[in-house]
């Protein structure tokens, strides 16, 4: 049996069957070029179908989100604000933390994202009185990898989860798709929490509810792709073409991958070449749609100002 690697649960669901997932239910909504994918798992069949853990999955994506379309990106970066509201408690304050290797940049999301967020803890005491009563107290912090710090990153969380005792925790993280068209094109919020490392092959211990005791918003880009996937998608369009001679040459086509791919170079991963570009453009699209989810009682032109 073919294993297909996604964090995407819209991904998932179109590989389980499509609309009639048990356990599994699916809206669909444009908003222009926009497209925005609701995908709520409501049972263990659900889970076990989907391969991921009960609770709501928002997709939005757009083949231009990758390319300078700044209406288009103004209008992912409001339903973005628009999705994360709904998911934050109204009041309390929130921890966002900036998953991924800053050094490898298909991997640097997250810490480019909390370079662009609006951290006011620090500020409690020194608040300006025009924005006295307005601000959420929102900390953030870049934790690292285990490759380079030597901690798990959820033992690095758990302290400052312990220490300042947020009402919320925002994990941004970079993703791994199926399908190459999704880099940088689609983004993915969930109420579910995340695995770190899961964008690259690296499962850790996840960071959710159960873990850190408090409610744990994920978001997330693809930025690679499994080249074993691709691999698969190739040799699929060649078997399409071969003589209809009744053979199943699916076997034969997972163990060329196998050779091939997997046991020569293993969980190789693909992003695009212009993936620098594309990764600043996403990490600001990021932070602005955090910046107003959480500030939603500043105005819109405000924020820039507070940051510079």
């Amino acid at each position: 049996m073919r294993s297909f690697r996604s964090d995407l649960a819209v991904e998932a669901h179109a590989l389980s069957g499509g609309s009639d997932v048990p356990g599994v239910r699916m809206e669909q909504l444009k908003l222009g070029e926009l497209t925005e994918t609701v995908v709520e798992i409501v049972d263990d069949r659900g889970a076990a179908a989907l391969g991921k853990p009960c609770g709501r999955y928002v997709t939005l994506e757009s083949d231009g989100l990758a390319g300078p379309e700044t209406e288009l990106l103004q209008v992912a970066e409001d339903r973005l604000a628009h999705t994360l509201a709904g998911m934050l408690p109204e009041l309390g304050s929130v921890l966002v933390i900036g998953l991924g290797n800053r050094r490898i940049t298909a991997d640097s999301l997250g810490p480019r994202t909390i370079d662009g967020v609006l951290v006011t803890r620090h500020m409690r005491e020194n608040t300006p009185v025009p924005l006295k009563g307005r601000l959420r107290s929102v900390s953030a912090v870049a934790p690292g990898v285990l490759g380079v710090t030597g901690l798990e990153t959820a033992e690095m969380v758990q302290g400052v989860v312990e220490h300042t005792k947020p009402d919320a925790v925002i994990a941004v993280d970079a993703l791994a798709a199926r399908e190459t068209c999704r880099i940088c094109t689609t983004l993915q919020i969930s109420d579910t929490g995340i695995q770190p490392g899961s964008g690259v092959g690296n499962h850790r211990l996840g960071l959710n509810e159960e873990t850190l005791g408090v409610p744990v918003i994920a978001v997330g880009v693809p930025m690679v792709v499994y080249a074993s996937t691709i691999v698969r998608d190739a040799l699929d369009l060649l078997s399409e073409d071969m003589p209809a001679d009744g053979t199943d040459h699916t076997a034969a086509l997972d163990s060329m991958v196998d050779r091939v791919v997997e046991r020569r170079l293993g969980d190789l991963v693909v992003t695009p070449r212009e993936v620098d570009e594309r990764v600043t453009q996403m990490a600001r699209l990021l932070s602005g749609g955090l910046n107003r989810a959480l500030q939603s009682r500043l105005a819109a032109e405000e924020i820039p100002a507070l940051l510079n």
